[in-house]
Parts: C-alpha cells; structure tokens; sequence
C-alpha cells in the first residue's frame, strides 16, 4: 500500500504539467486577443495606434513565443508569483487569495450542511427500507439532484427574500448573506449524498457479519455504531472529496447570481475582459487544489479502512 502511495505521489508532477500546459494554450486556443482587451479597458489609451499595441505587447511579454512564455509563467508560478492583472494592474495573487477565501467559505459551508442533513436521513431511510420514511427521502433526494442551481437559486431568491422578506438578495457582507447562495449549493451535493448514504447503509447492513452481529441481540443503534457505519463511510468520504473539488472550483453560477465575489466569480469577470494571467492563474488553483484533494481522499482511505488496496479504489 505504501508504494501505491508513492507511486501516486510521483505520478503528481506530471499531472501537474499536463495541467498547466492545457490552462496556459486554453485561452489563446479561443482566439483572445489579450492586447485589444487591455487597451479597451484601460483609460487614457483609447487611440489604437500600431505604436501602442505594440508596447503594450512587449510590456505584457506577449511579443515573445509561446513556448518562452510557458516557461516564464511556469517559474513565475512556481515561485508564487502570479503576475499581474492586465485590466486592472494589481497582484493577481492578491486577486485570487481574496477570492479563494470567500468561495472556501461558501463550499466548506454548503459541504457540512449537506453531509450534516445528509448523513442521518441517508442512515435513517436505510434502517427502515421499503417505508414512508424511505419513500421521502428518496424521492426529495431525486428531486434535489434534478433541480439545477440556476433553477434553484431563483426559487430561493423568491422565497426568502422577496416573499418572506428574511434574507437578503445578493452581495457578501455578513452572516446572513451566506445563507442563501450555501442552500443553492448544498441542495445538490445534499441529494447525492443521502442516496449513497442510503446505499452504503442497505448494502453494510446485509453483509453477513452484521447479521451475525444482530443475531447476538446487539440493538440497531449500537449495531450501526459499531460495526456499520465506519464501512459505510468510505463511498460517502470519496463523495465529500469530490465534491468539495467541484464547489470549489464549480460555485461560478451561484456566485454570480448573488454577486459574491468569490474565485469563479473572477474568473468568469476574468473570461468577459479577456484578461489572461487572471484566468490562467486561477485555473491552476483549482485544478491544484482539486489534485490535493483527490489525493488526500487516498489517505482518507486508509484511515477508514486499512485493509483498501489504495489501488482500487482511487478517484
């Protein structure tokens, strides 16, 4: 096991320049023309001269090959320097730390919600198959993995803040404007979690040691306690993972919808203005964040259950 470890562990650098290869040719391969866009957006340079493109060009290093601004931005990453923004000038560091933080905050949140809720419905269903009990669940789960974000947060929207007049609309300035953007978020990954927790619960509870265990008279609680539920965590730790990556880097509609001013947020303001180191930069967060994650699953793996060949089971 401790090689498969290692042998996954080495396999990461070579991901990670994949990776980074596709994010930096992705916006030249959509035709930006990252030149233009600057000088569009800033002020005082409205006169499109061949002079002034031209220094702006060598200004941003875009007079260079591809391949030399490869490795410039590569060593510049590496180093954590992550350039500047071409509209606005800043830190693209800055620009992405900032965001990074209010997008974690929403995901991390919408995440315990959702395994919070998940968790005893999905136990709570299993325990009692073929019941009402059973039925609801499962048939709300089955809705909540149908309605998409950009159906649900309007729904919200209706609701709490224009019928009921609880919650704010829009915008990132206290508690209570997190409320509404984490339920859109955490509706799905909600639904998915309650069906595999449901799942890993029937299929833990007919295995022959449980009945074996409810033979000798231990009572349904203490027999999920003790002896179900670490098993049946192990499909619902591989989903976390999974999805704290994908509401990571998959929170773009939400955020915009609210207005939050979270990393897919800027990426997407980022995308309109053409504006390349901010897109590249922050594309390569996620897809970091989202290899760290899927290996720390393997490690989850192993705490869970000692006896997983790491190999099998992956994601």
């Amino acid at each position: 096991m401790t090689n498969q470890l290692l042998r996954r562990l080495t396999l990461l650098p070579l991901i990670l320049f994949v990776a980074s290869l596709v994010i930096f040719l992705l916006p030249y391969a959509t035709g930006v023309d990252s030149t233009m866009a600057v000088i569009r957006a800033r002020v005082g340079e409205r006169v499109l001269t061949e002079e002034s493109i031209e220094r702006l060009r060598v200004e941003l290093n875009l007079d260079q090959g591809l391949p030399v601004q490869y490795m410039q931005w590569v060593g510049r990453f590496a180093r954590g320097d992550l350039g500047f923004s071409y509209v606005s000038r800043a830190p693209v560091r800055e620009i992405i730390l900032r965001g990074l933080r209010v997008t974690s905050t929403l995901s991390i949140m919408a995440l315990l919600l959702a395994i919070g809720i998940a968790l005893p419905l999905g136990m709570w269903a299993a325990m009692r198959p073929g019941s009402w009990i059973d039925f609801v669940v499962t048939l709300t789960s089955q809705i909540g993995v149908a309605i998409p974000q950009y159906v649900m947060a309007p729904l919200l929207i209706l609701l709490f803040a224009v019928w009921l007049d609880w919650l704010p609309t829009a915008g990132w300035r206290g508690p209570l404007f997190m409320i509404l953007p984490a339920l859109t978020l955490t509706m799905r990954p909600l639904a998915y979690f309650t069906q595999t927790t449901r799942a890993a619960m029937l299929e833990v509870l007919n295995a022959d040691y449980i009945r074996t265990a409810r033979g000798k008279g231990l009572s349904p609680g203490l027999l999920v306690r003790r002896h179900a539920l670490r098993n049946a965590l192990i499909p619902v730790v591989t989903l976390c993972t999974l999805w704290l990556a994908a509401l990571l880097g998959g929170s773009v509609i939400v955020e915009v919808i609210f207005a939050i001013p979270g990393l897919g947020r800027i990426i997407y303001d980022a995308v309109l203005a053409g504006d390349i180191p901010l897109i590249q930069a922050g594309l390569m967060v996620i897809v970091a964040f989202a290899i760290l994650i899927n290996t720390l699953t393997d490690l989850l793996y192993i705490v869970l259950n000692p006896a997983i060949q790491l190999g099998d089971h992956s994601v």
